[in-house]
């Protein structure tokens, strides 16, 4: 019996958001044979259920890149921001104009105008760069917007903190510069951890929360062994699995720092990668 953990977007997720046919056959004939699988993503623990509601796909959810262990209709683990440091970055946040999200225990809140935020941001990189990618970037925003669990709040201090568990914080900007400058004035912080996957995303969370922590945790949960833990993923936030996994498996379109660590390369995302990495690497099915 192995624990597969496997990532959503850019390895799971077909571009509509949703788990191809034979990405979800894949998964069932894995967990027929004794098998436990387990989402592992950066999206919040309410998208991440509704997707695999959809998909018909039943297992062990951890969310917010490791902030979140979910089983059994249980938590079993939950990293959470302290009040403190939420009190503290939201306003810098706000200040600097900043589009960002919050995970929390009662779902993703964003801000009413974050929309436009981004798109006044997009019109400004494409007057200093006539080769800025705007159909990429409106795609990421809509992306981002058709989450499940969407609330939508006029300015932070609408919030109470003290009502809410917030344990991730997603910073989104088109502007590379920008969002380095916000990196940089986190990185190094004690009480944070910082992750990323893409150049234009930040994630900010509880300063143990990693992939690997909550892989490691999920593993000692369920009394399985770490050397008989796979781990599937495409971006920088997974490298955290892949150094504790016995197998790691990167995605075709992953990062080049990613596939160079992994155990094995699959197929791209959109080629129906997680399907081919299963059956040939742990089922040992053969080329399928």
């Amino acid at each position: 019996m192995k624990l597969i953990a496997i990532d959503l977007d850019g390895t799971l997720l077909s571009d509509d958001g949703t788990i191809s046919r034979e990405n979800r056959e894949a998964i069932y004939d894995a967990q027929n044979q004794g098998n436990i699988i387990t989402i592992c993503s950066g999206r919040s623990l309410h998208d991440t259920q509704k997707i695999l509601l959809t998909a018909e796909i039943d297992c062990p959810i951890i969310t917010g890149n490791g902030a979140i262990g979910f089983h059994s209709n249980k938590f079993i683990q939950r990293l959470v921001l302290p009040d403190c440091v939420i009190n503290e970055l939201l306003p810098v946040l706000e200040q600097k104009g900043y589009y960002y999200e919050l995970y929390t225990n009662q779902g993703i809140t964003l801000l009413e105008n974050g929309k436009s935020r981004l798109e006044n941001e997009i019109l400004s990189m494409k007057e200093s760069d006539l080769e800025f990618p705007v159909e990429w970037a409106n795609n990421e925003i809509n992306i981002q917007l058709r989450q499940h669990g969407i609330s939508y709040m006029k300015h932070y201090q609408d919030i109470n903190i003290s009502e809410l568990e917030i344990y991730k914080i997603f910073v989104l900007s088109f502007n590379k510069d920008y969002l380095k400058e916000l990196e940089n004035m986190l990185t190094g912080r004690q009480d944070l951890s910082l992750t990323t996957s893409g150049w234009h995303k930040l994630e900010i969370a509880h300063k143990e929360v990693s992939k690997g922590n909550a892989l490691t945790y999920m593993a000692n949960h369920l009394d399985i062994p770490m050397k008989d833990t796979v781990a599937i993923g495409d971006n920088l936030n997974d490298l955290a699995m892949f150094k504790v996994a016995g197998m790691s498996i990167a995605m075709g379109n992953g990062e080049e720092e990613v596939k160079k660590l992994s155990t094995y390369t699959t197929r791209n995302y959109n080629e129906d990668g997680v399907a081919y990495a299963l059956r040939k690497y742990v089922l040992k099915q053969g080329n399928e």
